[in-house]
């Protein structure tokens, strides 16, 4: 009769389940990408891409290290991997039975009259007892719908997404610390410009002075002379701003103080030739790129939660059982008579709620969409990444290679001009502006140089980033 009882029920959960149908469909088709990048190279030219970073540089190579180990926003990306595997192991746990013990001790006091005032002759009872028990308990979810395996599936894409997420840390904070330390070496060589114009300048003002003295030129060859050397002495003075600024954000980045990174930064620093950017294709970006990968499991997870949520619509099955020992008397626990046990078989599922699991569906779903949309957003940023910093590694080489040319010419009219000034055939103003302008150039080409070297960082992120050595 119970077997007989039993299976309508069950039959009504599962039949209320299937008349709901599938769960909605919700599609994510892959992005389309170019086949090629507008500013990459030619297949068979560039280099590997680590080679973009300043891996040559001991200073790099000291702060990224030291950054790796104590940035705190790092800490804290390795914290929330930590947190997700800890979510997936609880997820995992879920599909096997729950066993649990536990031991009582309990005092009960029965009125006599409860059972009536008139017993029969003979018989008698305790109106007070003790009983004494300790259990061993299971139970178990079967998951015959896949409900918890689906939990389990959404949990451990939720680990690949925050490992994806500490990854794009990672390499946002050595890049970060490559160019700050770029940045540094750059104004090292604008430093070496501008002393070098400085001296230049102040020869020219002990010129003037010396023909000044001499009744051969007017004094105010000697007042532009020094207005010129005070400008350099100027922009001497404004570099060390922006190495204010760099040396606190390096703090920032590594964790440790000033002093310390102003030692780093004073090592030796090597500085090779610029390489040739790597050639690379679009497509490649979503396996290379972290943010997309952290995009692509949170997809993932979004799709598994779905499911989880469409198998509420199902019916549980589980098996529970207890053995343990109950006795009237501490001295009678372990007694043959004492042992006692159970074991049952449930089924349980919805079969009116309003509404409230086609709801949670929706939102399911709904999510989903969000996390497709999300995911498609970060394809397309990692693609514009990508071509800027293609783009910018071409203008800034051009750039730079405008720059030194420059330099180059006006540095050659500046000593023709001094050269003509000696033999008398040019007068003191045009020596002046020619090296005015031979020493800007200098500045600027270096300063050129370095945005070329940046724009190899900032290409190195844009591609996904890759093991250094």
């Amino acid at each position: 009769m119970r077997r007989r009882a039993l299976l309508p029920a069950a039959s009504a959960l599962v039949l209320a389940a299937c008349t709901a149908g599938p769960p909605p469909e919700v599609a994510t088709p892959l992005p389309e990408l170019p086949e090629s990048f507008l500013f990459a190279p030619d297949a068979g030219t560039g280099t590997s891409l680590a080679r973009l970073m300043p891996t040559e540089d001991a200073a790099f190579a000291a702060l990224a290290r030291q950054a790796l180990a104590s940035s705190p926003t790092l800490g804290e990306a390795a914290a929330r991997v930590e947190q997700a595997r800890a979510g997936a192991d609880r997820a995992g746990a879920e599909l096997l039975p729950s066993i649990g013990a536990n031991a009582s001790v309990t005092g009960q006091r029965t009125n006599p009259n409860s059972f009536g005032g008139n017993l029969p002759a003979g018989i008698a009872f305790d109106t007070e007892r003790v009983s004494y028990a300790a259990n061993l308990t299971a139970r178990w979810d079967l998951d015959l719908f896949g409900r918890l395996k689906a939990s389990e599936r959404a949990a451990l894409a939720k680990v690949d997404a925050a490992s994806a997420q500490a990854q794009a840390v990672r390499i946002a904070l050595l890049s970060e610390v490559a160019a700050s330390v770029i940045d540094w070496r750059t104004l090292e060589e604008r430093e070496r410009e501008i002393r070098s114009d400085l001296t230049a300048a102040e020869e020219l003002a002990r010129l003037a002075d010396v023909r000044e003295r001499a009744g051969l030129a007017p004094g105010f060859d000697r007042v532009r002379a020094e207005s010129s050397a005070a400008g350099s002495r100027s922009r001497l003075a404004a570099l060390e701003s922006e190495r204010t600024r760099l040396l606190g954000r390096l703090v920032t980045l590594t964790a440790q103080g000033g002093a310390d990174v102003r030692a780093a930064l004073g090592t030796g620093a090597t500085t090779g030739e610029i390489p040739a950017p790597p050639a690379t294709l679009p497509s490649t970006l979503l396996a290379n790129r972290p943010d997309v990968l952290a995009a692509a499991a949170s997809l993932a997870a979004a799709d598994a939660q779905l499911a989880a949520t469409a198998r509420q619509r199902f019916p549980t099955f589980s098996l529970s059982g207890a053995i343990g020992l109950l006795a009237f008397g501490l001295g009678d626990l372990f007694d043959g008579d004492s042992l006692v046990g159970s074991l049952a078989a449930g089924i349980a599922g919805p079969l009116l709620d309003f509404g409230r699991i086609a709801a949670e569906i929706d939102g399911a779903a709904a999510e989903k969409k969000a996390a497709f949309e999300a995911y498609r957003g970060a394809v397309y940023m990692a693609l514009g990444d990508a071509e800027a910093g293609y783009g910018l590694v071409f203008s800034a080489d051009a750039e730079a290679a405008a720059a030194a040319s420059e330099a180059a010419n006006l540095q050659r009219a500046a000593r023709l001009a001094d050269t003509r000034y000696q033999a008398g055939l040019a007068d003191f103003l045009t020596v002046l502006e020619a090296r005015r302008a031979a020493d800007a150039s200098g500045e600027r080409a270096a300063a050129a140089l370095g945005r070329a070297r940046r724009a190899r960082v900032l290409l190195w992120q844009a591609l996904g980033g890759s093991e250094l050595p």
